[in-house]
């Protein structure tokens, strides 16, 4: 039993990877670039910048606590569940409350940057597929 161990362990990190990676679309890429726990007990902080090539959506997904994001480049339509479509210029910032099912578009060819910073619940993947 003792050497199966780490091939189960292994096959869970494999399918906690694949799940958090279903999520995006061909082409999004997600880099983290800061992750610090917080003083809220199994709260923790993310940062990233997320790239979506032109004409092409991240996904609809959700995240396990809230986002704040931050335009850097590029024109972003931001789909929130239950709201109607902004379209997002650089320098602009947006809010996604946690577990609300949204997706984003970048507009025009050229690809959409944005600064995300994410307080979510510590050990939950970042990105989850909406249902």
């Amino acid at each position: 039993m003792t050497r199966w161990k780490p091939l189960v362990a292994t096959l869970a990190l494999a399918l906690l990877f694949a799940t958090t990676l279903s999520a995006q679309q061909p082409g999004f890429k997600r880099t983290v670039i800061q992750k610090q726990d917080l003083s809220v007990a199994g709260r923790e902080v993310v940062q990233a910048v997320a790239e979506i090539p032109g004409g092409m959506n991240a996904g609809r997904h959700t995240h396990p606590g809230e986002e704040v994001g931050y335009l850097l480049e590029g024109s972003l339509t931001l789909m929130v569940e239950g709201k109607p479509p902004v379209t997002i210029k650089p320098g602009e910032s947006f809010f996604v409350p946690a577990g609300v099912v949204h997706d984003g578009r970048a507009e025009g060819s050229g690809v959409v940057k944005v600064l995300a910073t994410y307080i979510v619940e510590k050990g939950k993947p970042l990105a989850s597929p909406a249902q």
